[in-house]
């Protein structure tokens, strides 16, 4: 056996330094080295062999195996790192290298996020809701009448069975005070909308929004104004000017407009309209405490504020983006100037 040892080993190396590719030299692992293999096999009839010699036997046994184990793995090396030569022939590595670019968050993403930051430290939860809506939850629950031309066919995307796509994230709203267990609500729901608006420099027909909701006994005007005031001096600047315009959304009472007041460099400040707000209007209380079945939103004890915003055109105002249109085009010159 000591003699038939030692041919394997020396026929193993032979055949070894044949091998051109790490396929063959698996082969030949399997071969020699594997369950099946010439060293396990004889390496079974180990019993057979008399006690006196299986000293021997046993240690030119692991001597083989050790001897062919090493020189399979200097072998691959080898290959590799022939491998390695191979792939870099012909590259000059005295050229300069080529420069490297890192990417960044699209400015959406940005404003959003740092949105959403301000908004959770004063207390907003995030909250999602789905974009394909009934009309129930996103006109209905919200004191739309049946004639609003936001629910023409004109305006907004209905589907064959009658949902549409949410025409605004206050259906994320309705669908939390329909599931909350207990007061106060006070959530974040930003997300996407969609509007058959003509696309032009100022509309999109899918836009992205935030919308806010805080409802509570004893929320008042006073705490829709200062909250307002505090979100967009952190988001404008400190110094930034907000204004309340009064208007009407079917969902407030009372509602309002918001301005702020922007200095651009070169140019005269002008008000320019950024959001909605407004006092929820008991009529959408009654509305959800019907669909509850309880009381939690009677609105005769509970009073709240809602407010919304283009995340769009707050991005447009923040970078002085002339165009709506560059936020979705994916032009790698656009983006990389943020």
């Amino acid at each position: 056996m000591l003699t038939q040892l030692d041919l394997l080993q020396t026929e193993g190396l032979a055949a070894l330094s044949s091998i051109i590719d790490e396929a063959g030299l698996e082969s030949f692992r399997v071969a020699y080295l594997g369950k099946k293999g010439s060293v396990t096999t004889i390496a079974a009839g180990m019993r057979d062999v008399p006690p006196d010699l299986k000293p021997a036997v046993g240690a030119k046994l692991n001597e083989v195996r050790t001897t062919l184990t090493v020189s399979i793995e200097e072998k691959l090396l080898g290959l590799q790192s022939a491998k390695d030569a191979e792939s870099v022939t012909g590259i000059d590595v005295t050229l300069p290298g080529r420069p490297s670019t890192s990417g960044a968050l699209h400015p959406l993403t940005r404003i959003r996020d740092r949105a959403i930051q301000t908004l959770r430290r004063m207390g907003f939860a995030l909250a999602d809701g789905p974009e394909i809506e009934t009309e129930w939850h996103c006109f209905d629950a919200l004191n739309t009448p049946a004639d609003h031309p936001a629910r023409n066919e004109k305006d907004t995307f209905y589907l064959p069975d009658g949902r549409l796509l949410r025409t605004h994230t206050s259906s994320v709203q309705v669908r939390t005070m329909e599931s909350v267990k207990s007061l106060p609500v006070r959530i974040i729901a930003p997300g996407a909308a969609y509007r058959r608006d003509e696309i032009d420099a100022t509309h999109l027909s899918v836009f992205n929004q935030l919308e806010c909701l805080y409802v509570d006994r004893d929320v008042s005007l006073a705490d829709l104004k200062g909250t307002l005031e505090y979100f967009f001096q952190e988001m404008l600047g400190a110094q930034t000017q907000v204004r309340f315009r009064p208007h009407f959304f079917p969902f407030t009472e009372p509602s309002f407009e918001i301005d702020v007041k922007l200095e651009a460099k070169g140019q005269e400040a002008r008000w320019i309209e950024i959001a909605g707000c407004g006092m929820v209007d008991p009529a959408v209380f009654q509305a959800i405490s019907q669909q509850r079945g309880d009381a939690l939103f009677n609105p005769d004890e509970v009073t709240g504020f809602a407010f919304g915003m283009g995340i769009d055109r707050l991005a447009m105002i923040l970078h002085s983006i002339t165009d709506i249109r560059h936020l979705i085009e994916n032009d790698v010159r656009f983006l990389g100037q943020f």
